[in-house]
């Protein structure tokens, strides 16, 4: 074995609580990798389908006995309920002393599962930066996918080694920034398909027949340039201050879309500071555009 690398963690029986979008593909990769899924549990009738198709052959049962079988538990409920289904777990005798448990919630760290690691087991945050579909393709997707990996300092190395596994690249967050971390993919992936839903949306009323095969070569390129380049990639009406093209922007979507005008004026105003303060927008061009996106009526306020 190349010492560089973290080792490869014994062949470890797999449960998953929480049969939703994320534990079957997470489950899956670890099997290709030579992991066994043992049990799984699920509630919804859609969450028990996914698990058949994704998981054959793996009963599903409740999540008490998923633990006593498993000895790597992925706990992947909605934050919201991590902690109480620690705490439930840990209370009721389901932890067994040794057991890895990881969730995969981005907003905590391991502290969530200190109730369990009372208990004896071994506490890990793996948290893929990807969305998820419930299918195959999730499992594709995770090879290359950057993990938000929090765990004690005696556990780093078998933290590393399951991610790498999954194929997926480590990326250590300290406990304190986990909120801040998933505050950040939030704000880049999740507003990201409000934004391109909207525009297809706009684009389709102004009488475009394939809006997703217009925006995809176009937002392809922008978020390339703006992973290369940051906020020199900024480019449109608001970063070369044409207050006027904005003003009619703003009028058409009042008219068409009053519901996106407020999300527009927000990121217009946060784009034109950006601007401004990288040299982007020259000064003399930014009062106009400020007071466009100022006029407080565009997004239902008084002025």
């Amino acid at each position: 074995m190349n010492p560089s690398q973290p080792p490869r963690p014994a062949r470890l029986a797999v449960g998953v609580v929480g049969a939703g979008r994320v534990g079957p593909a997470l489950a899956r990769a670890l099997q290709q990798a030579g992991h066994r899924p043992v049990a799984v549990s699920g509630v919804s009738d859609t969450s028990v389908r996914r698990a058949a198709r994704m998981l054959p052959d793996v009963p599903i049962v409740p999540p008490a006995q998923v633990l006593e079988l498993a000895d790597l538990v992925l706990l992947t409920v909605p934050d919201d309920a991590l902690p109480s289904l620690v705490e439930g777990l840990a209370e009721t005798g389901a932890v067994r002393p040794g057991q890895l448990l990881v969730h995969t919630s981005g907003r905590y760290g391991t502290s969530v599962l200190d109730p369990a690691r009372r208990a004896g087991a071994l506490p890990l945050a793996l948290h893929p930066a990807m969305t998820f579909t419930g299918t195959e393709v999730d499992v594709q997707r995770l090879a290359g996918c950057s993990f938000g990996v929090t765990a004690p300092d005696e556990l780093r190395l078998a933290a590393e080694a399951l991610v790498i596994e999954m194929g997926g690249e480590p990326e250590w967050i300290a406990e304190e920034n986990r909120p801040l971390y998933h505050a950040a993919l939030a704000l880049g992936a999740n507003h990201l398909v409000t934004l391109v839903a909207q525009s297809m949306e706009l684009l389709a009323e102004a009488g475009v027949e394939h809006p997703d095969r217009m925006l995809g070569p176009l937002l392809g390129a922008a978020l390339d340039n703006a992973l290369r380049s940051g906020d020199a990639a900024l480019t449109g009406p608001v970063a070369r201050g044409d207050a006027g093209t904005v003003a009619a922007h703003v009028s058409e979507l009042r008219r068409h879309a009053p519901g996106a005008v407020a999300g527009y004026l927000a990121m217009a105003r946060a784009t034109a500071d950006r601007a401004l303060a990288h040299g982007l927008l020259k000064p003399e061009l930014a009062e106009d555009l400020l007071g466009v996106l100022a006029d407080t009526k565009s997004d239902g306020g008084d002025r």
